[in-house]
């Protein structure tokens, strides 16, 4: 393979991946096609190609073409591209899930909606500036007064009662033992 055909190669392979990224899945697959025709197939960037080849004809409703793509590349020589194929064509020979229509939200279609600012809310001036809303204060945080620690008692009785029960208690427990 020539470097001409894979940069060549490269360049399809991106316009596929930022057809798919727009939503223009068949243009998407047409790029990704071209760019497979340019390279060896068992190669790494040959499986990225692939990988991308089963997703995009997922998208563009032609899953018979998605998954027999897919089962070549369950069986491609490079791990990684041979795993994520696997994963792929499980997901794609998963059977399809009955969804109910009260579980699907629908969404309006607001392109029919006039763009010409009509009198939806009357009263309101289409014309009026825009106030943006101001944001609320965060509180600041306290910061505490510095301790004069002359003034605290370091004599404290507990601790020697503490530690005497404890000694106690280690030496009852080897005593025992």
């Amino acid at each position: 393979m020539t470097s001409e055909s894979l940069a060549l190669s490269q360049s399809e392979y991106q316009a596929g991946k930022d057809a798919f990224e727009r939503g223009d899945y068949r243009k998407a697959v047409q790029s990704l096609e071209r760019s497979l025709a340019l390279i060896e197939p068992g190669s790494q960037l040959g499986g990225e190609v692939q990988i991308w080849l089963v997703t995009a004809y997922e998208a563009a409703t032609l899953r018979s073409e998605a998954i027999a793509l897919c089962r070549q590349v369950s069986r491609h020589p490079d791990y990684k591209i041979r795993q994520q194929g696997k994963r792929l064509l499980y997901i794609l020979e998963a059977p399809l899930l009955r969804t109910r229509p009260e579980w699907l939200t629908e969404i309006p279609d607001l392109s029919k909606l006039p763009d010409n600012g009509s009198d939806d809310n009357p009263g309101v001036s289409k014309f009026a500036p825009v106030t943006p809303r101001k944001r609320p204060e965060k509180p600041r945080p306290v910061i505490p007064e510095p301790v004069d620690l002359s003034q605290v008692n370091t004599q404290n009785r507990f601790i020697w009662v503490a530690l005497a029960a404890t000694g106690l208690i280690l030496g009852s427990l080897i005593w025992l033992n």
